[in-house]
């Protein structure tokens, strides 16, 4: 079997692609132009450049292929960047959408976000029926990742493609070129504050999400969304982790949900004065300081979707940031694990 993957060298398609390899699949694997990630050298797959807001090019991409799998997207949380954050989830999935009906390819798995569901409480968590709840933070990437979504769910209800949708929660795990997830990781580790911001997410291992997209890939339901994900935690318990894997005392005071906001105002004043990405935003403030705790029951009685430790997750994590230079503090390690 051939399968062609979006995105490839990010957190989610390294850890994909290498669970391909593992079970035999043949891989091709879209590189975008710009990119200098070196996760994916040395590996045994096919390799092309291309762009996903460059339709042409998509359907010679797809020839061939029995499934896509759908990973690449726009993650930036700042308000400037809406358009092309909106192009490239939008227009990006639309494109690939229609190459793939044109290339015949049987199955497509299209990532979504978990965001396009209504997070709940650790012990009322939101599941695929509960609806969205970021309309509201004025962030492209949440609303572009519901509206991708729709998009991929016509594709399947009008009968084009065999669709299914996978929703990861926050990834935590190795070959994190960015590092996307893994900045939280490598900041927290240098700074060693005693402080954690409010707030919680559910976590998974990227490795999981991966294994969960080929599940859905297998045996996943055409039309339905399976929101990946593993362990709720607040921020407390997050860093607290990642203070024991760096080997010092975790953090003991909540920052206020008031001084977040007043730091990302402050940042998005600054950035409007400098016209640069700001560390932390308003809308990233107000976004950040929320409980957004999912249940994946679905996916783990449906796709058997595997529940690694988020200890592990962190501890690989850890390990692949310090090893390939993305924590200071931890700078002398050898053996890079690309």
């Amino acid at each position: 079997m051939k399968a062609l993957v979006t995105g490839a060298d990010g957190l989610l398609g390294g850890n994909l692609i290498r669970e391909m390899i593992e079970r035999g699949i043949e891989a091709r694997a879209i590189v975008h132009p710009k990119s200098v990630s070196r996760t994916l050298d040395g590996l045994p797959i096919e390799r092309i450049t291309g762009d996903i807001l460059d339709a042409a090019g998509l359907e010679e991409a797809a020839k061939g292929c029995e499934a896509v799998y759908h990973v690449a997207a726009s993650t930036a949380l700042w308000p400037p960047k809406a358009p092309i954050i909106t192009a490239v989830n939008v227009e990006g999935t639309r494109n690939m959408l229609d190459a793939a009906v044109k290339a015949g390819v049987k199955r497509f798995v299209h990532v979504g976000s978990a965001s396009s569901f209504g997070y709940g409480t650790k012990e009322r968590p939101g599941d695929e029926s509960t609806p969205f709840k970021y309309a509201d933070f004025g962030l492209a990437y949440f609303d572009s990742k519901l509206e991708a979504q729709r998009i991929a769910l016509k594709h399947a209800a009008d009968g084009k493609l065999d669709v299914v949708v996978v929703n990861p929660t926050f990834m935590i795990g190795p070959f994190d070129s960015g590092p996307s997830s893994g900045k939280m990781i490598s900041r927290f580790a240098d700074m060693r504050p005693p402080f954690y911001p409010p707030g919680g997410r559910n976590f998974i291992h990227a490795r999981d999400a991966a294994k969960g997209m080929l599940a859905a890939c297998e045996r996943g339901r055409t039309g339905e969304c399976y929101l990946l994900g593993n362990r709720n935690m607040d921020m407390k318990e997050f860093f607290s982790e990642v203070a024991r894997v760096a080997g010092f005392k975790p953090p003991a005071i909540e920052i206020p949900k008031e001084i977040m906001m007043i730091a990302g105002a402050a940042g998005s004043a600054i950035s409007n004065v400098t016209g640069k990405q700001p560390e932390l935003s308003y809308e990233m403030a107000r976004s950040s300081c929320v409980g957004a705790y999912y249940s994946a029951a679905k996916a783990v009685k449906e796709l058997a979707l595997p529940q690694t430790p988020i200890e592990t997750a962190v501890e690989e994590a850890y390990e692949w940031l310090a090893e390939n230079g993305h924590i200071k503090s931890a700078r002398g390690r050898a053996g890079k694990r690309r």
